[in-house]
């Protein structure tokens, strides 16, 4: 009879050949699948595709246990300001093992974020010069935003700090802005679909606003990928609607920035932009007053000159001006008489002198 293994020993031996046969650790590079936390511990599924088809070639679970988890995942995202998500690609240095329940895995105990920022900017550099290549990068800059812009419908957690410093902002300033927050998810996983939902429903309804905000606060360790995604990014630079982006990188430009039609660098600026637009305009409409008035001074002061001539023509032309002088008029039956031809021998005309008229007949 051949000799035989129960299961346990085959993975007795499996584990003790691998124990001999691998180095004591491994760095891999590799793309998050899925990813959850659990017990304080971190849990992966690694994946490498091929580049043409996208199929997978490789697939295995990695571990990051609790006590090396909050070490290096403090020193990643103050290294990258990212969290590790979905899709993203890491080089990790983890030990293989072999468990005879739950098979072969990897035990992370190191990670290399210089890697993970190469792989950043590579990745945002394939989308601008998508854009680029697409004729997409300077599309938003082609729109003409109104004269006052004074509705805008707002793209936002609601209860970020951010969007509420630029509401009070916008409150304080004195002018009657128009807005509505269309709610979305500003970081992680999902936020790019969240937003994308939000551009849709603005869309909607277009004709009701003069501009679209993106805006979010900052914050170093905060996950702002999606901002650097090509169909986000796409879409916003083919909105209808002027985009304004305040989404708080304080290091970087994000490609969504590149896009927009006025890139600021939080939601607070965005409300100062918005105002100091209406400033302008005010000044503009106050100065417009001023040269008015100024002009329709000028032109009342060129009448009166007008006025005060012809009084003076009219005074000149006065009857009782002539009397003065010495001359008379002389009528008859309330008519003018102009020559002697008019009068008739015991006729009765009026003279007319400076102090009074007198009745007289034609001898």
């Amino acid at each position: 009879m051949n000799t035989f293994y129960t299961l346990s020993q085959l993975c007795a031996e499996i584990e003790d050949v691998l124990a001999e046969s691998l180095a004591p650790t491994y760095w891999v590079q590799a793309e998050i699948s899925s990813l959850s936390e659990k017990g304080g511990h971190l849990y992966l599924e690694l994946v490498e595709s091929n580049t043409s088809t996208h199929k997978i070639q490789a697939k295995m679970r990695a571990t990051c246990w609790a006590g090396t988890k909050e070490l290096l995942m403090a020193y990643f995202e103050a290294e990258t300001g990212q969290t590790l998500h979905v899709g993203m690609n890491i080089l990790v240095e983890a030990e293989v093992q072999f468990h005879a329940v739950y098979g072969l895995s990897l035990s992370i105990i190191n990670i290399d974020p210089r890697f993970t920022v190469g792989e950043m900017a590579r990745k945002r550099q394939q989308t601008i010069a998508q854009l680029e290549a697409d004729g997409l990068l300077e599309a938003q800059r082609l729109l003409t935003l109104p004269t006052l812009v004074r509705r805008v419908a707002v793209i936002s957690s609601p209860s970020a700090a951010g969007y509420g410093d630029f509401m009070h902002q916008l409150e304080e300033s004195g002018y009657r802005f128009e807005t509505a927050l269309f709610s979305a998810t500003m970081q992680g996983e999902g936020a790019e679909q969240s937003i994308l939902a939000a551009l849709e429903a603005i869309e909607a309804e277009a004709e009701r606003w003069d501009a679209v905000a993106i805006i979010r606060g900052g914050g170093a360790t905060t996950d702002l990928s999606c901002f650097d995604q090509y169909t986000l990014c796409a879409v916003c630079a083919q909105f209808g609607l002027p985009i304004l982006s305040g989404i708080g990188h304080t290091k970087d430009v994000s490609v969504l920035d590149l896009v927009a039609y006025e890139a600021l660098k939080t939601p607070t600026a965005v409300a100062e932009w918005l105002i100091h637009r209406m400033d302008n305009q005010w000044m503009r409409i106050e100065d417009l007053f001023v040269r008015l008035h100024r002009t329709a001074d000028r032109q009342i002061l060129i009448r009166q000159h007008m006025v005060e001539l012809l009084e003076q023509r009219l005074a000149a032309c006065n009857p009782e001006r002539i009397y003065r002088m010495g001359y008379s008029l002389l009528t008859k039956n309330g008519k003018v008489v102009r020559s002697v031809q008019e009068l008739q021998q015991g006729e009765v005309v009026t003279t007319h002198l400076a102090d009074g008229s007198k009745e007289l007949y034609v001898s």
